[in-house]
């Protein structure tokens, strides 16, 4: 049989109430005979009459009865009377949960509770809270990524379309320029599908690091040749002001090296022509430290406290100059984290060029 929370609570006053009564009627029935009877003796030493004494003991159980009856009859008023007031109180902001619970699951993340009182239900009105204003980030996340997905594949597969359908109508000649600017479509494409994979494996816990001791210099300077022509073709410089030696630290080279395409790639593509990105690298504290700046379009405060959340984008507008699918620096944030150690942006506001800073353990 079941029952509701008021219900359990009731009964359990009541349960408390009797196990008083019943303690109560125990030591009345144990001590008070005893009591009467010393009462009596001392009545009977006095001259009182049998039939006298045998009344007033008959009477004095009378009355312990009636007491206890009384009692327990006011201790159960009293008991539903409080259990009513605690219920309410304590099934009000549930009751507000659990429809805001049903409202969120039909998708509307806005519902929010009240919190009534600084105590455990309070606290759990606070983490409800929390937790829908999670979903409702989330869910906006989702459906920028929905959009932005989108718009990265409508953008090549609509050139790849115009390029096939003028290699067939005969208006572009079939020679390799053609051909290159299909590939390049089709490069943006299986682009967009590896980082939203990697993403996946990522925040799913399926990427796994090979470990091995190796200089990040080395890998830095590797990197920067591999870019060097993308800069190059955005005229946009890329300087390198790294220490001769560095301690050696246990890195995956392939990881490490995604990690700076990823950040490296982010600064070009927000600096405009003409610009710069410069990295740096030290070491102090136990840590080793890169820093890659640009003079690009600088972040804001909130941008810099939510740049590495996942989907996220500083430029707003779907334009392809304005950004990409959102999830490269989504993705070495947890690359860092899973080296050991920590990567944050700062800027001094919009227009003032972005540095971001990542710190590893020395081995």
């Amino acid at each position: 049989m079941k029952f509701n929370l008021g219900v359990k609570l009731l009964i359990s006053y009541l349960v408390i109430v009797m196990t008083g009564v019943f303690a109560l009627s125990l030591t009345a029935s144990i001590f008070a005979p005893a009591a009467l009877d010393r009462h009596i003796a001392e009545m009977q030493s006095m001259g009182q009459s049998a039939a006298l004494v045998a009344d007033l003991h008959r009477n004095f159980r009378a009355a312990v009865n009636e007491i206890l009856v009384i009692s327990t009859s006011v201790a159960m008023l009293a008991a539903g009377a409080v259990s009513a007031f605690v219920t309410r109180r304590i099934l009000d902001p549930i009751r507000q949960m659990k429809t805001a619970s049903r409202l969120i699951a039909e998708g509307d993340y806005q519902q929010r509770v009240k919190v009534y009182e600084e105590d455990e239900l309070g606290e759990l009105a606070r983490t409800f809270n929390q937790m829908a204003e999670r979903l409702a980030h989330t869910e906006e996340r989702r459906m920028e990524l929905i959009g932005n997905v989108a718009h990265e594949l409508r953008t090549p597969l609509s050139s790849v379309g115009v390029l096939m359908e003028g290699l067939v109508d005969g208006v572009l000649p079939q020679e390799p320029a053609t051909y290159i600017s299909v590939q390049r479509e089709v490069a943006r494409l299986q682009r967009l599908v590896d980082d939203l994979q990697e993403l996946s494996r990522a925040e799913a816990g399926q990427l796994h690091l090979d470990l091995q001791p190796v200089n990040p210099i080395v890998l830095v300077e590797r990197t920067a040749d591999k870019l060097r022509p993308q800069f190059a073709d955005k005229s946009v410089s890329l300087v390198l002001h790294l220490p001769e030696r560095t301690p050696q630290l246990d890195l995956d080279p392939d990881r490490f090296t995604q990690i700076l395409i990823n950040i490296m790639g982010n600064a070009l593509q927000y600096t405009p022509e003409g610009g710069r990105v410069t990295v740096t690298a030290d070491t102090q504290a136990g840590a080793f430290r890169l820093r890659i700046a640009d003079t690009g379009i600088g972040l804001r405060l909130a941008d810099q406290q939510a740049i590495f959340e996942r989907f996220y984008r500083v430029e707003k507008s779907r334009a392809r100059t304005g950004g990409g699918s959102g999830v490269g620096l989504t993705i070495a944030r947890y690359l860092v984290e899973m080296h050991g150690g920590h990567i944050h942006a700062e800027s001094a506001g919009l227009g003032h060029g972005s540095t971001f800073v990542v710190s590893l353990p020395l081995t």
